[in-house]
């Protein structure tokens, strides 16, 4: 069967498109702007299908060119991306604690910095072989389970709840709270 660049591009989008909209909404926290970076994405590779040298490695070539894409699209001044925001709000009303647990997870994720979160996303929501992210990401193998472990550790971080030292505590309680109760000195 002869394969044109029609059918292989069709072919792409079928095998591609749910994982690379799973990852530029990780990377973007938006899935109106995850749209928007897909598509730009298969526009690009359409137009330079013919830079594509091994078809094995289609999904890394598609993932570094929607990586380029999500990163125009970034802001840094959002903290924690709008869509995030509206689903923490509709996650509230329904009590659920699985729910819950991944809300915390999408949350935490937001809260790390792009360059730990792709590695996250690509190693164990979209189970890319560090060989292949490497490849996608155009950095060593080695630098990518350096990354992993640092992102690890930051996703880690951000699940933690922020721990306040007990002073704190006291002084922004009340103003009566942090007032020193005077003692009778017996003689």
């Amino acid at each position: 069967m002869i394969s044109t660049a029609e059918s292989r591009y069709n072919q792409w989008v079928r095998e591609h498109y749910r994982f690379l909209l799973r990852s530029a909404w990780a990377l973007t926290g938006s899935r109106v702007i995850a749209e928007d970076v897909v598509q730009d994405c298969f526009t690009s590779a359409w137009r330079f299908r013919n830079q594509l040298r091994d078809p094995g490695m289609a999904r890394a070539w598609l993932f570094q060119i929607m990586r380029r894409h999500a990163f125009r699209h970034f802001d840094p001044a959002q903290h924690v991306p709008q869509a995030l925001e509206q689903l923490g709000e509709e996650a509230s009303h329904q009590h659920h604690d699985a729910l819950d647990a991944q809300l915390d997870v999408v949350k935490a994720l937001s809260r790390i910095a792009p360059i730990h979160r792709e590695v996250l996303v690509l190693y164990y929501f979209d189970d890319m072989p560090t060989a292949q992210m490497a490849e996608a990401l155009d950095i060593a193998p080695g630098t990518v389970l350096s990354r992993l472990a640092r992102a690890r550790e930051a996703l880690k971080n951000a699940l933690q709840p922020p721990v306040r030292p007990q002073d704190d505590i006291v002084s922004t309680a009340s103003p009566a709270a942090s007032v020193i109760p005077l003692r009778k000195r017996t003689p």
